[in-house]
Order: structure tokens, then sequence, then C-alpha cells
């Protein structure tokens, strides 16, 4: 596949499984293989498993929640995502409670891809952000 269409496969994660809560397209995009590599929250499955589990915990969580991209890089066989997640707390998190806060923080993800599906993953949330504009830690 070309940087282009890596790029493409990258932006429907995005647009399409985050923020249009379509879970059905995780079967379609994401390789049977596909190896997770960022630390997951106690439960989270590993595989392909984990993106389901964890987006799902933050529609949950965030009813609100949206993913913008800033930026998009691709090479060879990686997409590097810079973005903003937003969203207002109004479910339970990782055992915090609603809260009703709004929070917004940076993520930073790069994408393996390879004969068109999504076979691998890396990533960095400012989780500490998140928390601290949750309250449940000092800020």
């Amino acid at each position: 596949m070309s940087t282009e269409q890596n790029k493409a496969l990258a932006h429907r994660l995005i647009e399409e499984i985050l923020n249009q809560r379509n879970m059905s397209v995780i079967d379609e995009i994401f390789s049977p293989d596909f190896v997770e590599n960022e630390e997951l929250p106690p439960g989270v499955p590993p595989g392909r498993e984990a993106p389901r589990a964890l987006f799902g915990m933050l529609h949950s969580a965030f009813p609100d929640f949206k993913a913008t991209i800033k930026q998009i890089i691709a090479e060879g066989d990686k997409v590097v995502l810079y973005m903003t997640w937003t969203g207002t707390q109004e479910g339970e998190l990782l055992g915090i409670p609603p809260t009703g806060k709004r929070v917004s923080f940076d993520v930073i993800d790069i994408v393996g891809i390879a004969d068109g599906k999504l076979v691998e993953h890396w990533g960095i949330m400012d989780s500490a952000k998140m928390m601290q504009q949750l309250g449940a830690v000092p800020g």
C-alpha cells in the first residue's frame, strides 16, 4: 500500500471507530493477529479485542468523546497520528465516578500496517493531564 493509502486507513480508525463509534470497522481494518504494545488499563484484553474494549470504555465514560487529528505522518508501513482527545466524563472511568468535567489531552499513536490491515500499535496519551482535569490526581 502507498503511504497515502496507509494514512487513509489510519484516518478511518479515528473517524469511523473513535468518532462515529462504528465498532464493526475493527473487524474490517484490524488484522486478526493485531499486536497492542501500549500498556493497557486493567481488564483490557490483548490483541484485536484491546481497541474494542478501550474504545468502548472511552465512549461509555465520555459520551461526547471526540478525537481531532492535528498531524498525520506516514513513512513506509507506519503512520503516526498526533491528536487531541476531548470529552465530558458522564460515566465511570477506571473506578472514577462521573464528574461532569470536560477533559482535553494529547495522544500520539503509531500504527503498523500490512496487507491493508492495522497489525500493530504503539501509543502515548497524556493520561496524567486527563486525571488532573478529572480531579483524580492533584494538578
